[in-house]
């Protein structure tokens, strides 16, 4: 069955970075394009980034454009999002997914 596992979220100052990693299992990785979802408690689940199969196209929502760098491995079949100049706005569970698969999400909290 397919399987997606985020991994490094954690706690951050505001200004720092991290690197979420989404490994991807039981699909054949390189067809597929992926997206990153981010949901802050009390709010709705928003779109964050997607990438196309290939890795050459690539969509950022406005409110994380040039701070944020989706990127994928498809030998490792793994999707990466470098976040840089994290804002408390930003922290919110951050989840993988492709079609209607899910990962189960990795906890990013920014703060002082």
């Amino acid at each position: 069955q397919v399987q997606l596992v985020e991994s490094g979220g954690g706690l951050v100052q505001p200004g720092g970075s991290l690197r979420l990693s989404c490994a991807a299992s039981g699909l054949i990785f390189r067809l597929y394009a992926m997206k990153w979802y981010r949901q802050a408690p009390g709010k709705e689940r928003e779109l964050v980034a997607s990438i196309s199969s290939d890795g050459g196209a690539r969509f950022y929502a406005d409110s994380v454009q040039g701070r944020f760098t989706i990127s994928r491995d498809n030998a490792k079949s793994t999707m990466y999002l470098q976040m840089n100049s994290l804002r408390p706005e930003d922290t919110a569970v951050y989840y993988c997914n492709t079609v209607n698969f899910w990962g189960q999400g990795t906890q990013v909290t920014v703060s002082s």
